[in-house]
């Protein structure tokens, strides 16, 4: 009997392995095939960069807008940034200019949400040198690429009425920050370089999870009110070239990281980082206006390694500087500079 008994507690010994080792190979086997799928239960990290959250720069209340003239001008830049297609689209009432998409379809709630790109440092840091161009940039010259990049279009006069009321309108936001601060929140988060390439097929899918209800399976977004974009293109002939600030993957992948879905903020994200990159991947993968400018980079060190197009000074090929994976190419290229 007794014999029995020990037989029978080393069958369930085994049979208690075997479960246990099932259970592993099991695991295993999904993580290497799903990964996203065990991702997903994760609590996102926070970005490489992100200073204190109650530190964060807050846009100025638009009721402090003052009376007068001077509240005026402000007002009416910012109805250009809101509603940027009713005046300079493709049946602009000023001029037709312009793809169709708003300023703020990039720079959001009318360039003043926290980490949303928004204007929080742009008058405390313009005029200012920027490596792109390799010149000292006015504000005025701020604007006039994003009419020429993002909304894929022809430069505003920088005397005209409209040019000095979204000026006007910049430098109101920005009023409380110090100047040459960088005020924590404006902009767009930095996020961590991934460790491999960002993948657009695993983009596709979670754009197609996560997005459409905004900008449509096609990419094409949502019209609202004067037919202006309530939710912009994504890609297709009126989205932004590729040109634009946000065409570099890294600058798309913190935009969508602290933004996306619709309702995101950076201290709760719906996306892992690892997401963000992978959506940002195939955004950035789909057609859309093609527009080089000779002048850009014209010192090639400063050039970003997410820059996808040549020339470089290090011997990766485009397709790595658009997708990645950027750490080994920075650290090559830090190593040229010692």
């Amino acid at each position: 009997m007794e014999r029995l008994h020990r037989l029978n507690r080393l069958i369930g010994i085994l049979f208690g392995c075997c479960f246990v080792l099932i259970f592993l190979f099991t695991v295993s086997v999904s993580l290497w095939v799903w990964p996203e799928k065990f991702q997903s239960l994760l609590v996102p990290s926070p970005p490489q960069e992100l200073k204190p959250l109650d530190t964060l720069w807050h846009a100025p209340d638009t009721l402090s807008i003052p009376k007068g003239p001077e509240g005026d001008q402000i007002r009416r830049g910012r109805e250009l940034i809101k509603y940027t297609s009713r005046f300079f689209g493709p049946e602009g009432s000023i001029r037709q200019m312009s793809n169709g998409m708003n300023c703020q379809n990039c720079h959001l709630d009318a360039g003043t949400r926290t980490f949303g790109n928004n204007y929080g440092s742009v008058a405390s840091q313009y005029p200012k040198y920027r490596s792109r161009s390799g010149s000292i940039e006015s504000i005025e010259k701020r604007i006039n690429d994003c009419f020429l990049r993002s909304l894929n279009g022809d430069s505003l006069p920088n005397g005209s009425e409209e040019m000095k009321a979204m000026v006007a309108y910049l430098k109101w936001v920005g009023k409380d920050v110090p100047p040459k601060k960088k005020a924590n929140g404006s902009g767009l988060v930095k996020l961590r370089w991934l460790e491999r390439a960002a993948n657009p097929e695993r983009g596709k899918q979670i754009f197609e999870s996560k997005c459409i209800r905004c900008h449509e399976k096609d990419g094409q977004g949502k019209r609202g009110r004067y037919s202006y974009y309530e939710y912009p293109p994504l890609w297709g002939d009126h989205s932004f070239n590729t040109a634009a600030g946000l065409y570099r993957i890294s600058n798309l992948a913190g935009y969508v990281y602290a933004n996306m879905p619709n309702g995101s903020t950076i201290d709760k994200p719906d996306l892992l980082e690892e997401e963000a990159w992978d959506v940002a991947a195939y955004i950035i993968s789909m057609s859309r206006p093609v527009k080089h400018f000779a002048g850009d980079w014209p010192s090639l060190k400063d050039k970003p390694v997410d820059h996808p197009f040549g020339p470089y000074t290090d011997s990766f090929p485009e397709r790595q500087h658009q997708y990645g994976p950027f750490a080994t190419i920075e650290k090559i290229n830090k190593s040229k500079t010692k």
